[in-house]
This record gives structure tokens, C-alpha cells and sequence, in this order.
């Protein structure tokens, strides 16, 4: 059963030029994120991680501009968002359902960065309702490493991550807090590097820290970055 559709519209592979638009969408996000988000976090998820460093960092951004309604100057990543579909190739993603299995159907004849940019450009399109949590699952998408695969499915709809009970050193609540995130967030994985990074910094003896604890202190925090980075 279909469940969700994203059409991305991007150049050919013999074009000159990079462009990328949207085609035709079936994004339902009742309750949100709803099937719609999980269609966007998967394709976000599948392809970034398949992108260089700089271009997760670049990917990062464009998702928090807009989640925030900022204006986003063309062309953006390389790649220049339009409206006009004329003469660009088409890539389809689909999330179905077989009674309770839900799986991705990821289009993967096209460049990935531009499935990546339609998707982050759909989620904007999106009802003022439905963002914030759309939104949320996309962050958390950022940092997935790995295909589109059973474990991605489980990976975004799960909300462990939000609202069990924070338990023992180890868990994704102790990792956000020991990098000084607020609990149930959904850091992207930019944000969790710079975040860490400036806590190491400011946590190693060569910068003015006290040498008692900071071995711990350091252990810990590169703990809490691979929980996060790896879900």
C-alpha cells in the first residue's frame, strides 16, 4: 500500500547546469510528522550520509533556514530551486506498507544531493502544523549513517530517543545532557560536532581545565557523540 510519494525534478546527468524542482507530492502528515515526514527523513537520511563533510555542514544549514522561514538565495548547494519542471529528469520515493511493515522505495537513478534538496524543499512546503515535527524527524535524519534499510524505518519512527526515562550513563538522554542539549531534542549532526568539539576544548588541561577529571570528562563526552551520531 502506498503510503507516501515525493517526485523530485533535478537536471539530467548531461546538462550543464543544476537545477532541481518538485513534481508531484502525497505528503500526509497527520498526526506529525505522519507518513509524509517519515517519507522526507528517509530520503534526507539515505542520502546524506552518502554526501561529503562539507555538504552535510551545507545540508545542515539549509534545513535550519528553513525551518525558520529565512530567506534562502539561489542557488543554494550548487544547485539553483525552481518551480519550472521543463526538460529535468525525475526521481520517485515511496513509502509502502505491507499490514505493519513499512519500507522505503528510494529512487536511486538520479545524484543524490539534489533528492536530498527535495525533500528539504517539500518540508517547507508544508502546513505551519505539520513543520515542527516534520522538521524534528529531518534533524534527526542528518545524523543517520548507513541505507535506506529496516533499520532507518525503525530508526525515525521510534521516539525512544524523546521519552524514555533517562536510565544509566549510555543512553541518549545522558548523551544529550552531557553535551548540554535539552532533553528530547534533535541536534543535527553538525550541531553535535560543534558542540562537542567546544566541549573538549574547554574540558583538556592545554586550555586552562584542571588535570583531576579530565580524562573522564573527555571520555564522556566523545561517549555522548557517537550515541548521538549513530541513533
Amino acid at each position: 500500500m502506498l503510503l507516501a510519494e515525493l517526485e523530485v525534478r533535478h537536471s539530467r546527468a548531461i546538462a550543464p547546469t543544476r537545477r532541481v524542482a518538485l513534481g508531484e507530492l502525497w505528503l500526509p502528515t497527520e498526526p506529525a510528522p505522519g507518513f509524509g515526514g517519515l517519507l522526507l527523513a528517509g530520503v534526507v537520511a539515505a542520502g546524506a550520509s552518502c554526501l561529503e563533510e562539507d555538504l552535510r555542514d551545507d545540508v545542515d544549514r539549509l534545513l535550519w533556514d528553513l525551518e525558520h522561514g529565512r530567506h534562502v538565495a539561489q542557488p543554494r548547494l550548487r544547485h539553483r530551486f525552481q518551480t519550472d519542471v521543463h526538460g529535468l529528469d525525475r526521481s520517485r520515493h515511496r513509502l509502502v506498507g505491507d499490514g505493519e511493515e513499512l519500507s522505503l522505495e528510494i529512487d536511486g537513478h538520479g545524484a543524490v544531493l539534489p533528492q536530498v534538496l527535495g525533500a528539504l524543499y517539500a518540508a517547507s512546503l508544508l502546513t505551519r502544523a505539520a513543520r515542527p515535527g516534520v522538521f524534528r524527524l529531518l534533524r534527526r535524519a542528518t545524523r543517520w549513517q548507513g541505507g535506506a534499510d529496516e533499520k532507518l524505518i525503525r530508526y525515525l519512527s521510534s521516539d525512544e530517543a524523546a521519552f524514555r526515562p533517562w536510565q544509566a550513563p549510555g543512553d541518549d538522554k545522558w548523551a544529550l545532557v552531557t553535551l548540554g542539549f535539552a532533553l528530547g531534542a534533535e541536534p543535527a549532526r553538525s550541531e553535535i560536532l560543534k558542540r562537542f568539539r567546544t566541549l573538549v576544548r574547554e574540558a583538556h588541561p592545554d586550555h586552562g581545565a584542571l588535570t583531576e577529571g579530565a580524562g573522564k570528562r573527555i571520555h564522556d563526552l566523545t561517549e555522548a557523540r557517537r550515541i548521538l551520531l549513530t541513533g
